[in-house]
């Protein structure tokens, strides 16, 4: 087989593994008692980073972002093979979120590489309850923010899925009231930087979703990158992600 032909056949596949990347990204219908709306920016044709809305049982919804250590091809293989499991756990796990993830950690330390690991964060949110339980597997906190102007970190979890074999995941549970807004993000996004090596943080997080609060969640995914692109004057250099749930 010619080079040529070897690279026709590299940029297939690359071309394939990206398309059933962002099929798994693709966001679920809104229902008529939330707004939500996601993206993910990747650096390459293919990233760690993920998102995913998937409706359950009682009119429940869950949220997942996600980011896999590395970059490129085995960051993708990786961030896709969690998004599956977790997907597949939750027809078992029922609503306890800690015992999910707890499963999705074993099996993704017993088939992944001892250097590969994920970072998680997954929720499920209840609007009759009006609640949200999740479990934060070492990513970057998302935020509450509260119709009365208060925020609050979601922290409660444990470590990044893939790097212990037995850790068992501990969940957090917050209410949420007509007028609150969940933002969860991927650290490329917190830890952008601008051309004088400063850092966006979470403070420039926090106050583009507060001065954006009354947007639409796809008017407040909008903002919150701009607000980014301005402050690291587009320089971006991990893929970034950005996931937005309103209570009505």
């Amino acid at each position: 087989m010619s080079s040529n032909a070897i690279l026709i056949d590299a940029g297939q596949e690359l071309a394939a593994a990206f398309a059933v990347q962002q099929r798994f990204m693709s966001l679920a219908p809104a229902t008529g008692a939330l707004d939500y709306s996601a993206r993910c920016r990747q650096v390459g044709d293919l990233g760690g980073d993920c998102f995913d809305f998937v409706p359950l049982a009682g009119n429940r919804l869950s949220l997942t972002v996600g980011d896999a250590s590395g970059k490129g091809l085995p960051a993708a293989l990786m961030i896709s093979s969690v998004q599956f499991s977790l997907r597949t756990a939750a027809l078992f796990a029922g609503h306890d979120g800690a015992a999910l993830v707890t499963t999705v950690n074993r099996q993704v330390y017993e088939t992944s590489l001892t250097d590969r690991y994920a970072t998680i964060f997954y929720g499920v949110v209840d609007p009759a309850a009006r609640t949200l339980r999740y479990v934060n597997a070492g990513h970057t906190p998302p935020l509450v923010l509260h119709g009365d102007g208060s925020v609050e970190w979601l922290e409660t979890g444990g470590a990044p899925v893939g790097m212990f074999s037995d850790w068992v995941y501990q969940e957090g549970a917050v209410r949420l009231d007509s007028g609150d807004v969940l933002i969860a993000c991927s650290d490329g996004v917190t830890e952008v930087e601008n051309p004088a090596g400063e850092m966006w943080g979470v403070q420039g997080l926090e106050s583009a979703a507060a001065q954006n609060h009354a947007r639409s969640a796809a008017g407040l995914v909008d903002a919150i990158f701009r607000s980014m692109d301005e402050f690291s004057h587009g320089r971006q250099s991990d893929d970034a992600t950005v996931a937005i749930l309103k209570i009505p």
